[in-house]
């Protein structure tokens, strides 16, 4: 067809020599070009196309293929779910671990608040002590145990939306959706624990128990000989009882966070949000899911701290000598924290969907047949 075009403009410009005049030349040249261009098969590939509804074959449409371009992988793929749990092993071993000192500062604040106080004092009290090194304890079984802990916590949430939402249905599943976001993310952490209590039980011995081991290579078999596996078992519940309502807050109020930004805040819809901008929004409703997250998981929280302090104690024990002011203390490093925290990881595990160019869908709009059905 290139050819076609070449060979069209050639013998106009050949027809145009015949002509006498110079004006008639000028004029036949013109209209020889304009023709060739009009016939032109790049001037527009659907000129001369007999396409029907802009498919290419029986099977594949335009649209499917410009869109399978824009993502690396089909939603709720395995392939996706890896890079989700990806994504999440990035998110969370990364930033619990960039926050141990703040994190080691919050455990001893915990089981001696009388000795460490405040935020300010329990800096000045632990780097008097060992120095400036003395804030980096526990990083080792932090890194590695929160790391796990992302991959299933993210991993198994986009798992189990999926999962749920199908048995729900469309309609269900936006009218329900803050239930989905709950019942998806309680189900994950529940796994996600499991894989975290180990690491845990070692960071926070290393963190509050003065002699003991300081390092996870020495930790680690030392709680394995001297108390089995049940040692690292021990605060599982209270973990539970920590993370759970944890994640829960924090999945459930950043979706609804996120939504409402884009419904209320933002002037335009996410569609026409660059990537920058979407990510800012990703942040913020990170951190303000993040405060809640830090209240509503913080009792728990102090219970772990002092059950892995004191040999032999329980849940109840550890409640009881605490009494309801004693679950509160440390709360507002904890606040810092968690809520700086939660927004990183919600920033990183977007930017590695986006990297990845991993499907993100829009937030979520009222199904139309359930527009037709309540009258809106």
């Amino acid at each position: 067809m290139y050819f076609n075009f070449v060979l069209a403009v050639t013998i106009g410009v050949a027809d145009v020599l015949s002509f006498p005049s110079q004006h008639a030349r000028t004029v036949k040249m013109m209209e020889a070009i304009s023709n060739a261009v009009k016939n032109n098969p790049f001037s527009s590939p659907f000129h001369q196309a007999k396409c029907e509804g802009f498919k290419v074959n029986e099977t594949r449409t335009i649209a499917a293929a410009s869109a399978k371009e824009e993502t690396s992988c089909e939603f709720g793929s395995n392939k996706y779910y890896a890079l989700c749990g990806f994504g999440g092993l990035l998110s969370c071993g990364i930033t619990h671990t960039a926050v141990v000192p703040l994190d080691l500062v919050k455990c001893r604040i915990q089981v001696q608040p009388e000795k460490y106080g405040g935020i300010i004092k329990g800096f000045k009290v632990s780097i008097k002590e060992g120095g400036a090194m003395e804030l980096t304890k526990g990083w080792a079984p932090t890194l590695i145990g929160y790391s796990m802990q992302g991959i299933c916590k993210f991993g198994f949430y986009e798992v189990f939306k999926i999962f749920y939402g199908n048995l729900l249905g469309e309609e269900n599943c936006f009218l329900w959706r803050t239930s989905l976001y709950l019942i998806s993310s309680a189900s994950a952490e529940f796994f996600a624990d499991i894989a975290l209590c180990p690491m845990e039980a070692c960071k926070v011995r290393i963190q509050t128990q003065a002699g003991w081991s300081t390092t996870l290579r020495e930790g680690f078999p030392r709680i394995l000989k001297e108390e089995g596996v049940n040692g690292f078992y021990k605060g599982l519940v209270p973990l539970w009882c920590r993370q759970i309502p944890y994640t829960m807050m924090k999945f459930a109020c950043f979706e609804r966070t996120v939504e409402a930004l884009y419904k209320y805040v933002v002037p335009k819809p996410r569609i026409e949000c660059n990537k920058a901008e979407q990510l800012a929004v990703t942040f913020t409703a990170g951190y303000i899911a993040g405060v809640f997250c830090a209240i509503v998981s913080h009792p728990a929280d102090t219970i772990v701290s002092k059950l892995n302090q004191a040999k032999g104690s329980n849940f109840m024990d550890i409640a009881k000598d605490l009494g309801f002011m004693g679950m509160w203390k440390g709360l507002f490093p904890r606040i810092i924290m968690i809520g700086t925290l939660t927004a990183l990881q919600w920033f990183i595990y977007d930017s590695v969907k986006v990297y990845f160019r991993l499907p993100r869908p829009p937030p979520p709009e009222m199904p139309e047949s359930l527009s037709v059905k309540m009258g809106v």
